[in-house]
């Protein structure tokens, strides 16, 4: 309870000091926080949630799931093969080391689209390498007297993928997933941000070009509100799917 009381208190000082100092400072750039509610009521929770806000989140699940399917699919084989990952690793780290602004306007071109499909591409793209990296990991991470023990009793190919192999390596897959989840949001706001007519990136744009502060910060709470709101999603869904796991459980009960 000590440590909910904490979670909770941090945030609602940070929100009172903010509303003080802006009474005190009344500076147009920064509107209070009482403002700053009431427009989001006024925009996400009424009038442009679906306009918006969904159109964000199923941009950010697609983008997410696909890139969950993908790392898992081409991860699960290179943490397997040394010989795969000696030819793999070079190109892997260096498009992960590519700047998400610098692709965008390629991801476009190459795409010939601005629609969902990009943003969707784009998402999956990014949020791919934390994954990718964390199955690797994990899959070389398991101990080789497993597999040893699974080819002695015959159990091979996908059986022993699925058995063994991904069961054993899924904590450090969630660990992967949990920083593709938090780029997700990123590369959404990124994508509506210079190339989309709705979503919330596309609302912090216009209120941006167009001086509407109150409308910007609004939105600035949503997406911060969306990036946790969904992380406690998936910590909810590893706590079910790991639940067997010694090192959560151990973890859940500090």
């Amino acid at each position: 309870m000590a440590a909910i009381a904490a979670e909770i208190a941090v945030p609602l000082l940070i929100l009172a000091a903010w509303q003080a100092w802006t009474v005190h400072a009344n500076d147009p750039l920064f509107p209070r926080l009482s403002t700053i509610l009431v427009q989001f009521k006024e925009m996400w929770l009424f009038s442009q949630f679906h306009l918006h806000v969904v159109p964000s989140l199923i941009r950010i699940g697609a983008g997410f799931t696909l890139a969950v399917i993908i790392g898992l699919i081409i991860g699960i084989p290179l943490g397997l093969s040394r010989w795969g990952r000696l030819l793999a690793m070079p190109h892997i780290e260096w498009w992960r080391a590519m700047p998400p602004p610098a692709l965008l306007p390629i991801s476009i071109l190459l795409l010939h689209s601005i629609g969902d499909r990009q943003k969707i591409s784009f998402i999956a793209f990014f949020c791919l390498f934390p994954i990718l990296l964390n199955t690797i990991d994990g899959v070389r991470g398991i101990d080789p007297t497993l597999i040893e023990t699974t080819r002695s009793y015959g159990v091979g190919g996908f059986e022993r993928i699925r058995r063994v192999v991904l069961p054993a390596a899924l904590p450090q897959i969630f660990a992967g997933m949990r920083t593709s989840l938090s780029l997700a949001v990123i590369m959404m706001v990124l994508t509506e941000y210079f190339s989309s007519t709705s979503g919330v990136g596309y609302v912090l744009l216009i209120s941006k070009n167009t001086f509407q502060l109150a409308p910007m910060w609004a939105a600035i709470v949503l997406i911060g509100v969306l990036g946790y709101l969904l992380n406690v999603l998936l910590i909810l869904v590893e706590r079910r799917v790991l639940a067997w796991h010694r090192g959560w459980r151990a973890a859940a009960a500090q």
